[in-house]
């Protein structure tokens, strides 16, 4: 039997092959791929953040590289890491977003999410131009949905209701892939500036976004705060749109720190005070529920354990790029609070 760290680094190695080979993959296998255009997409209306009436097609992605997912504002697992991803995969492409580049998100939640609470959650996330985010009638988006490839027929069993995917497009070019949303960020801006825009990131653009898409690290603790974490967290740079984690094993009850890791969404309709009170000074951001195991967990928990000085290189996870600064020291934090 091979140790278990061979076994990780394998899993690993196989996630990125994966995530590779879906680059090949159109987003429906078929010999019609590269007729997708006017006569395959409906041009139903949509409402954006701001309240503008625009169609699907004529006003959102003819002529355009666009980036469109499925989302819905009260979804507590998914769709935190995926918008905080591609919150990261936006600031890695620049000065091409809203110019080159367009991103989208559609709400299956259209009773709910109006144009306002799209908004107000647009800023929790800190999106920059370039990003719209929009509704319109059930029906009109369940039609849209499957036909990018992104439908998921309602499931008691799954919480999140959609799955997790982008679907990549350059409409004169009739290139359309579906990729993973909450995949490795460098890799998505990389996909998306260079095989779908035949943009190249400039070296501007990858260093400021280093911090914020960190090389992939064979210590599975790192790892994992890397891909899982790291979109709303960093470590001994302030918050970010969680708080900052720097001692938060120092300072946090074990038992609390796993149960909260395992199981935030619980513990806030639980009524936890620190959870809730968490949930309300970082905007009712919903910390997504993971799904790690519980071996992941305790890698976790002791990668942060080692963490307990702000680190000597680059920002795991870096406000926007920056150089290490002054690290908040709110009432409420997850790292800085009192034990419970």
């Amino acid at each position: 039997m091979k140790p278990k760290s061979e076994v990780k680094v394998l899993a690993i190695k196989l996630a990125l092959i994966a995530a590779f080979a879906a680059v090949l993959l159109p987003a429906t296998a078929t010999a019609d791929n590269q007729r997708w255009g006017a006569n395959y997409f409906p041009n139903v209306e949509l409402i954006t953040q701001d309240g503008k009436v625009v169609h699907f097609y004529d006003d959102l992605i003819k002529g355009k590289v666009v980036v469109i997912d499925l989302i819905y504002t009260h979804c507590v697992d998914s769709c935190p890491l995926e918008t905080a991803r591609l919150v990261q995969v936006q600031k890695l492409l620049g000065d091409a977003m809203g110019k080159e580049i367009f991103f989208y998100s559609i709400t299956i939640d259209p009773k709910r999410d109006t144009p306002k609470v799209l908004k107000d959650y647009s800023e929790k996330y800190h999106v920059g131009p370039g990003w719209t985010f929009l509704t319109g009638k059930k029906a009109d988006i369940d039609m849209l949905s499957k036909k990018l490839g992104l439908y998921q027929s309602p499931d008691p069993n799954d919480r999140d209701g959609h799955m997790a995917a982008l679907l990549i497009g350059n409409e004169p070019g009739g290139q359309w892939m579906r990729n993973a949303a909450t995949d490795n960020p460098r890799f998505l801006a990389n996909l998306i500036g260079d095989r779908f825009n035949n943009w190249k990131l400039s070296a501007k653009n990858q260093a400021s976004g280093t911090a914020q898409a960190q090389k992939i690290d064979i210590d599975h603790g790192r790892y994992l705060f890397a891909t899982q974490c790291a979109a709303c967290h960093t470590i001994g740079h302030g918050d970010k749109i969680g708080p900052d984690l720097q001692g938060v094993a120092d300072v946090r009850d074990p038992k609390w720190l796993k149960h909260f890791i395992d199981r935030p969404d619980q513990m806030i309709s639980d009524g936890d005070p620190i959870g809730t009170a968490l949930f309300e000074k970082y905007k009712q951001v919903r910390m997504p529920n993971l799904r790690l195991a519980e071996e992941d967990i305790a890698e976790l928990i002791d990668f942060l354990k080692k963490q307990s000085k702000a680190p000597d290189g680059p920002a795991i996870g870096g406000k926007d790029g920056a150089a290490p600064g002054t690290v908040n020291s709110p009432a409420v934090s997850l790292s800085t609070s009192a034990h419970h």
